[in-house]
């Protein structure tokens, strides 16, 4: 683990439109980072690579004063410790079983219900949150999926080239030498530039080397064929995403992601077909940053009808 944190909680609530109170979770050794915010029907953020709980800060603000808003920092990334993944494991089941650590002691000691939650996923959010879910069944009863995958990469689909080379060692190392990760993903990943003080806070836990590490990880586990170690878990969770199938679903999507095109929209269209689908134009693969007030009544409202809904 670190020896100190790459950003204390008092930083972080000087970041813009961050005023949150940040609590942590002990997995052993390790402390992971999150914030619980509001009361109500709880509704958990689950972020991808490379941001943190950082990126949910708009819709932290716009739902807390009805619901209950949870977003945690994977262990490795954001507030929380550093981890120490074997060679070999894939993070995103290792994510998933720290999301499951962190619920059952929110509904263990932190008065948070056992069942009736709302799950909000975004990039490698999805593949993590989803397996955590799809194991507990009748835990989630609500889905806003926003710019991800949960599903082997459609026939047709063609990767970005920068995705390609990070998967290079050399790259990689190169890659994670210079924060490459953090600074493509906020260049273009929107279609408006961000402020310099939003892109300062998205790359504020990641200014040291030794806090990166995570990063080029998650990029080499992306499963592109079948020879991939994470393709066969791909295709698990593609076929458990029918039981989302008989729950409402909200699916939100930047139209310019550079990285999830319109075949993986295709693809999330025909495997959850009842879903309530939202398109943002003019929004890319942060369609938070890029279309954040439109997006948060949007599900402000999705959330407001389907509150009645029987779980």
């Amino acid at each position: 683990m670190s020896p100190e944190p790459p950003l204390s909680a008092e930083q972080a609530r000087r970041l813009p439109d961050y005023p949150f109170q940040g609590r942590w979770f002990n997995h052993g050794a390790a402390h992971q980072h999150y914030l619980d915010e509001g009361e109500g029907k709880p509704v958990l953020m689950v972020h991808g690579n490379p941001t943190w709980s950082y990126m949910w800060r708009r819709l932290v603000l716009g739902l807390r004063g009805r619901y209950r808003c949870i977003a945690p920092d994977h262990l490795g990334m954001g507030l929380s410790d550093r981890a120490r993944d074997l060679p070999g494991s894939l993070l995103a089941e290792s994510r998933a079983q720290d999301l499951g650590r962190l619920v059952e002691h929110l509904v263990a000691e932190r008065r948070a219900p056992a069942r009736g939650w709302t799950l909000v996923v975004h990039d490698w959010g999805g593949p993590v949150a989803l397996w955590w879910a799809h194991l507990r069944p009748g835990v989630v009863d609500r889905l806003v999926v926003l710019n991800t995958a949960a599903f082997p990469w459609p026939p047709g689909y063609r990767p970005p080239r920068s995705l390609l080379a990070l998967r290079q060692p050399s790259v990689g190392r190169i890659a994670h030498a210079s924060n490459a990760v953090v600074h493509m993903a906020l260049s273009r990943g929107v279609c408006r530039p961000l402020p310099p003080a939003v892109r300062a806070a998205y790359a504020a836990p990641y200014r040291r080397k030794r806090d990166r590490s995570t990063l080029v990880r998650f990029v080499q586990d992306i499963p592109l064929s079948p020879a991939d170690a994470g393709w066969p878990h791909a295709q698990r969770l593609g076929e458990a995403l029918v039981y989302f199938t008989q729950v409402p679903v909200f699916l939100g999507w930047g139209m310019r992601d550079p990285l999830y095109d319109d075949l993986v929209l295709a693809e999330w269209t025909r495997r959850l077909p009842g879903a309530a689908l939202h398109l943002y134009p003019y929004a890319g693969h942060y369609v938070l940053e890029d279309m954040a007030w439109q997006l948060v009544e949007d599900i402000r409202d999705f959330l407001a009808v389907t509150d009645h809904c029987p779980s």
